[in-house]
């Protein structure tokens, strides 16, 4: 159950074929649901108010 066994799923990645235990609708679901999730949280992101600027909070000293 290796590279070299072409019924496993990393014999089936290694010789670049697809089959039972590495079938292509599984791994385009699994690649679309990531691809989902990294999309949302920039656009979440970007719809929040934008963040007020810092000002120079220090005291100038009196002299």
């Amino acid at each position: 159950m290796g590279r070299g066994d072409k019924k496993s799923k990393k014999g089936k990645i290694a010789k670049g074929s697809y089959g039972k235990s590495r079938s292509r609708k599984a791994i385009k679901a699994k690649l679309k649901r990531t691809a989902s999730k990294k999309g949302a949280a920039p656009a979440a992101a970007a719809t929040s108010a934008p963040k007020a600027k810092r000002t120079n909070t220090k005291k100038k000293a009196e002299a």
